[in-house]
Order: C-alpha cells, then structure tokens, then sequence
C-alpha cells in the first residue's frame, strides 16, 4: 500500500465517509441475513435497505461477546455467524473462552497495515512480531498487516527472549510489535546480553496498557511508540497516530458507544460500551458489543485524519478482563471451581507488578485438603493460560459483591 492511498481514505470529509458506510451497510445486512443462520436469527424482522443511518443502526440488536459465546456453544463452531461455508477460508483461531474465530479473505483480513503505517512503520521494513501465533490470531493480525505493506516480519512470538535477542542483534529490525511489557523485557534483557537492540525506533503495541511512564522510558530509549486497539474478532478498530491524541478509528468500521447493558448510543464524550459493525464479508459483525469501556473524543485529529477518533480502552463493561493480552472470562472462573469442590468462593484480582501485568486467585474453603493451593494453581494456568498467585483465605472474608474478576490496575 502506498502513502498517497492511506491519505486519500484517511483525509476525506467525515461527511462523505458516513455517507460511503451507510451506502455500503444494507448489502452488508443483506448478505447476513442470506448467507448466515444466526444472523438470519437475530436480524428476524429487519429490512436491510431502510439501516442507512445511525438512528436506523441504533434500532437494531446488539451481539455482545458473551452471546456469540453462548451460540458457539449452542451451535458449535461460529454460532450460526459465518456467512456461508469454511472452503476458502484460510485459518479457523480458538480465543480463550472458548471464542472460534474464522480468518477473513484478503492480503490484510484485519486492517492492521494503517495502524502500522500511523506508527511510523514503512515499507521495507523489518519487524519483529513478538504477539502469539499459537491458538489466537493475535499474531497474524500485524503479521498480515506489516506484509500488506510491504515490511519483511519476523515471526517471534512470545516468549525465548534471549534467542529474541539474538535475532534483534542479527536482523537488526527497525520496528517491535507486541505487547507494551514485552518490549520492556526484551530491551533489558539485550543489555544484560550485551546486545545491541538500537535497530529498534519504532513500536507498535496492544494488548494491555501503555502506561505514560512507560512510553516515556521507551522515547527515552530511542523508541517511538504507538498503540492499536484490535480484537480478535474484529481485527484493528482504531489507532494512534503521531498525534497521540486519542485513537482515530479505523476505515470500514463503524464505531458506537452504548449504554452498557443496552443498544442506546450515548453523548459524544460520555463513557459507555464500544459497539463496531466491520464490513466482514466472511464472518459479518454488526453491532457487536465488545464489552470494552471508551468514549467518543470532539473533533479532529491534529494529524490531519478525518474519522472519530475514541479515548481507547478505558476499562471492562463486563468482568471479562484482558490479562498479559489474554482475555479471561467469568466462566473460565466457574470452570476452575467446578474441578475442585473443595473451593466454596473465590476472585481473581489483577494487579500490577513493576511493568507487568499479576494476577491473584484467592479461594475460600471450609476445609481445604492439603496441596489445594498448589492443585488451584495449576488448574488456574491450564484454563487460563496464564500464570498466578493462589492463596486461601478465611471464608466470608471475600467481598459480596458479585465479582469473581477484579481489575484493580491503575490506569491514571
């Protein structure tokens, strides 16, 4: 992709480009409807050619993650919400909860190549993709993105940050993608190698929160780095740009903020549940409620691109919590305890530990059986893929409050 075809999409009136959408949008609705049971069922009633508007999108349902869970599992694989059959489609993602994920066609199926290029990142550059390609397409996302726009990736994944390390001094990348610690670690982890990792002047990063401090330390070393906000099953909603002045949303989506618990838009500036419909011909999404927190910014971008711009993540209208760039949901919680009896109540806390993202299980039990701690701890990383901290605790000592997930992170 060149600079001239961003600029022409990225710097058009917002007029002409709601007026493009909503053209679009009806075909969208209709090709649902024909191609895909479950949003033949869920549209029941809808005429496609009258949703040409955003009151008229605002009348329709929303799907919210944890609906789409419930069908999956109802009507295993997609719940009845992929638009035809899977001949043609490349990959099939399993996302913690479980969440099954088919890959859309195209050389970049989750529109991660503006983000890149908002980044600083061009063609011809080298990056060095330290997001997962196991399961999830966590990886794939910028993977598709950074060779959309012509970059050469390499394909590190998580973990190995010495062999990492190694192939920074070697291939001498010019721009990280991953998580926000992670290039934390690897960094450290180089000067301790005695490795130069000054390749590096550019991030691009997701998955967990940019701390200002952060950032800071990162400029500090040479690094510029900009966030994206991506999921799964959407691909990358909206990003930073040299600006950094909230996230710009993403061409092809349309952006919503909602009520939480309900499908009415609030007032620009007021903080409700991110709703996106994408123009996704192979797994549609319309009005699909993330469950994320965020708020529609006034204004313009001072970079000079035109779309809405939102404030990013601002916390969780449910308790499902990103956790290291890994969602963790209640009913993994439930999980847990349905294998050991033993457990009468229990919360996961997440915290933060230095740069890093910790989480703590506390459990309460009348009369644990020796090793239960030990036992929990290992159930807790197998459902969850993540490592914590279990302790027992007196019983009744737990809040009442309904919460078996408590983000408790900072983000001041």
């Amino acid at each position: 992709m060149s600079r001239v075809e961003f600029d022409a999409r990225e710097r058009q009136s917002p007029e002409q480009r709601e007026a493009e959408l909503f053209a679009r949008l009806p075909g969208l609705l209709r090709h649902a409807i024909d191609r895909a049971p479950g949003w033949a069922r869920h549209l029941a009633g809808v005429d496609p050619g009258s949703v040409t508007s955003r009151e008229a999108l605002a009348a329709l349902p929303v799907l919210r993650k944890s609906d789409l869970l419930l069908r999956q599992k109802e009507e295993p694989p997609f719940g009845g919400f992929l638009a035809g059959s899977l001949a043609g489609v490349a990959r099939v993602f399993m996302s913690p909860g479980p969440i099954w994920e088919p890959q859309a066609a195209g050389d970049d199926p989750w529109n991660g190549a503006r983000a890149l290029f908002a980044a600083g990142i061009r063609p011809g550059d080298v990056v060095l993709n330290a997001f997962s390609y196991h399961l999830t397409p966590g990886g794939f996302i910028l993977d598709h993105g950074a060779r959309a726009l012509g970059c050469a990736v390499f394909p590190a994944g998580v973990g190995n940050s010495e062999a990492q390390v190694e192939a920074i001094a070697t291939l001498r990348p010019a721009a990280y993608v991953g998580t926000p610690d992670y290039l934390k670690i690897l960094l450290d982890k180089a000067k301790d190698m005695g490795r130069d990792a000054s390749s590096m002047t550019r991030a691009l990063v997701s998955g967990g929160a940019l701390f200002p401090s952060l950032r800071a330390e990162y400029a500090d070393r040479g690094i510029a780095v900009r966030q994206c906000y991506a999921t799964a099953d959407l691909g990358v909603i909206a990003y930073e740009s040299e600006a950094m002045d909230g996230m710009i949303v993403n061409e092809d989506y349309i952006v919503e903020i909602v009520r939480p618990g309900t499908g009415t838009p609030v007032a620009d500036g007021e903080v409700g549940e991110l709703v996106v419909t994408v123009f996704n011909r192979t797994y549609p999404l319309i009005r699909f409620g993330t469950g994320d927190l965020s708020a529609v910014l006034p204004g313009l971008s001072p970079c000079g691109r035109t779309n809405q711009r939102i404030a990013g993540w601002l916390g969780r209208a449910d308790q499902r919590t990103k956790i290291k760039g890994m969602f963790v949901d209640p009913v993994q919680i439930a999980d847990i305890l349905a294998r050991h009896p033993d457990i009468a109540r229990a919360r996961l806390t997440v915290l933060r530990k230095g740069d890093q993202d910790a989480m703590t299980f506390a459990v309460e039990a009348e009369a644990p059986a020796e090793g239960l701690a030990e036992a929990v701890s290992a159930t807790l990383r197998e459902v969850t893929k993540l490592k914590g901290e279990v302790s027992l605790v007196p019983p009744g000592s737990l809040p009442n409050d309904g919460k078996v997930i408590s983000d408790e992170r900072d983000y001041g």
